[in-house]
């Protein structure tokens, strides 16, 4: 990969990473489903005005967009507002990595590897060494609602692997437009009024700013980017750069929101993290170690 590409691709990861600590902050001001269902309102439009319908069956767009704004970032936001720091959720939320392998091997017949077998177990310790952070930062709640959430998105990632779609920014601009209106309603559903109320009354320039940020950086711009190197770059060298994500995220919310880096937050990225290469490029580094040693013993 070119040095200009892999400083943009880990730019990428430090936007999506950073992204977890402005929703926090418009949380602040803003109810939790609305935020969401501004995001992706302003995803949708002006953009669809603009932009072909992909050309793939409206029940995987629809489906897409329904799964991926209110089961994954709606679930999310309420997440967060329960008390979840802005770290730790983006260090649960790729768990759905591992549900997307359990989900896809159920629905494409796909045998699970002792690799991904062993990085699921490793990950797992670390998700519950979270439960034993007692300064604040982990709620009950919380750490159920974003693992809800990764259950969603790897509900996402088999929707659009059905689709098969190559038209990834299409897709992406077309399915956000049917999260608004169900976010709107389940909003006004949980609280009524006030977060209408709220919203006009409370709305900052931190909440204007975590919009903006969610829409166009964090979504519209890093998806585009992200998959453009995927189309230039075989899969195996753009991915593994997502696992910075986590690492982004709780660099994020320590330098925004002070949140302490315990020895215990440590050991959970670390597993987490270790959890993740071991089962989703375990096998790729084996056959490479075995066939280096297989060179080298010639």
């Amino acid at each position: 990969m070119k040095l200009q590409h892999l400083l943009l691709a880990i730019l990428i990861t430090a936007i999506w990473g950073l992204n977890f600590s402005v929703i926090k902050l418009g949380l602040v001001s803003v109810d939790p489903l609305i935020l969401a269902g501004i995001r992706f309102a302003l995803c949708a439009l002006p953009a669809i005005l603009f932009i072909p319908r992909p050309n793939v069956p409206w029940r995987y767009i629809i489906g897409y967009g329904l799964v991926f704004g209110i089961g994954l970032w709606g679930v999310v936001n309420l997440g967060i507002k329960s008390g979840l720091s802005a770290g730790i959720a983006s260090l649960v939320l790729q768990f759905s990595a591992f549900f997307t392998l359990v989900l896809g091997g159920w629905v494409f017949k796909e045998k699970l590897t002792r690799y991904q077998l062993g990085g699921i177990a490793i990950a797992l310790c670390g998700l519950l060494s979270i439960i034993f952070i007692v300064d604040g930062s982990v709620t009950l709640a919380g750490l159920g609602l974003v693992l809800a959430g990764a259950v969603a998105w790897s509900v996402a990632n088999i929707i659009n692997k059905k689709a098969r779609t190559t038209q990834v920014f299409a897709f992406l601009v077309w399915s956000s437009a049917f999260a608004p209106v169900p976010l709107f309603l389940l909003g006004y559903a949980v609280n009524g009024a006030q977060g209408y109320t709220a919203l006009v009354t409370q709305l900052d320039w931190r909440a204007v700013s975590s919009i903006l940020f969610q829409v166009y950086p964090n979504t519209l711009f890093a998806y585009w980017v992200w998959n453009s190197l995927l189309k230039r770059y075989p899969v195996s060298t753009v991915a593994p750069l997502s696992l910075l994500v986590p690492i982004f995220g709780m660099l994020g919310s320590v330098l925004i929101f002070n949140e302490a880096l315990s020895l215990t937050k440590i050991m959970a990225v670390v597993l987490i993290v270790a959890g993740l290469v071991v089962g989703l490029y375990g096998e790729r580094i084996g056959h490479a170690w075995r066939a280096q040693a297989a060179r080298s013993s010639l």
